[in-house]
């Protein structure tokens, strides 16, 4: 059988030419035309693209998403009657790097040095280490394992927070999601890589994060309806210890008026955490094509129930 692949991307041409190198069997690449759109039963896929041309598919079965977030594609209005698929497994170096990159910088008060260097002083300060920290991982999925695993070299102690409470190896403590309230008032670093779905939806709000350490660290990488923007803007004023690294946001590019910009113990940065690197997806995408040519279960599906 041959299988008719469109290509819904911003690098459509980078994809193209890497696929073609692959010489996948019985794989056309269609072009850009109307046509396609119809005639192709395998969609590669940037989810805020295909969204609005789903319901126009007819001869869909498998849609491979090029990001790992899918909740574009997520709405009960559009078509669940195909096989999704995101990217998983070659984020948790990327976000371990940067996670483990600012909390050093933070943790040995590189700033600090910095300002004293332009001074030219010679002030040795307090020592900090990570060692005997406790990181708590909202999320336990492939990224957050990597994130475990790297904080345990540390020496740190690792919480991890899921649906249930299922236990992960390589984490210290698992615990359902109903329970943070009872873990962040003991946590120094709180990292949420969470999906957006309906149950995650501000979860770090006015009240939680009013029950974080007065000097502790928060990342958001996952998503950015985790987080109650507005209430962390207020509150990272009120305890200018407290630091915040903040990569995704409930609108992006972010509101050039919001205080959180003016926060002197946030960092902002523009979504950049983990990029996806075509080589990459292209890899994941040509695992799974053989499966699919072979009737057998694809990997990194995404249950539209759950909606990750």
């Amino acid at each position: 059988m041959v299988n008719k692949l469109l290509l819904l991307t911003r690098e459509n041409e980078v994809y193209r030419d890497l696929l073609i190198k692959r010489n996948l069997t019985d794989l056309v690449i269609l072009g850009d035309s109307p046509n396609s759109i119809t005639e192709a039963n395998i969609w590669f896929a940037e989810p805020s693209l295909a969204t609005p041309l789903l319901n126009h598919a007819r001869q869909l079965r498998w849609l491979q998403s090029t990001f790992a977030g899918v909740d574009k594609l997520m709405s009960p209005k559009l078509r669940q009657d195909y096989q999704l698929t995101n990217v998983r497994g070659i984020f948790g170096p990327l976000m371990s790097e940067y996670l483990f990159g600012y909390l050093l910088a933070h943790n040995r008060q590189h700033q600090h040095y910095h300002q004293l260097q332009q001074q030219r002083q010679w002030q040795p300060g307090h020592y900090k280490t990570l060692q005997g920290k406790q990181l708590l991982l909202l999320g336990t999925g492939s990224i957050a394992q990597h994130i475990a695993t790297t904080a345990k070299h540390f020496g740190m102690t690792v919480i991890g927070i899921n649906r249930q409470g299922q236990a992960i190896s390589g984490f210290d403590l698992v615990d359902k999601i109903d329970n943070l309230l009872l873990h962040l008032p003991e946590a120094d670093v709180i990292a949420s890589v969470l999906p957006d779905t309906p149950a995650t939806k501000n979860i770090l709000n006015r009240h939680s994060l009013a029950r974080l350490k007065s000097d502790a660290v928060l990342f958001n990488l996952g998503r950015g309806n985790v987080l109650d923007l507005d209430a962390l803007a207020a509150q990272l004023v009120l305890k200018p210890d407290q630091q915040a690294i903040l990569d995704v946001f409930n609108q992006e590019p972010l509101p050039s008026n919001h205080p959180i910009w003016l926060a002197a113990n946030a960092i902002i940065t523009p979504h950049v955490a983990a990029p996806s690197f075509p080589q990459q997806i292209i890899d994941v995408f040509s695992q799974n094509y053989a499966l699919w040519c072979n009737d057998q279960p694809l990997n990194f599906r995404v249950d539209f129930e759950k909606g990750y």
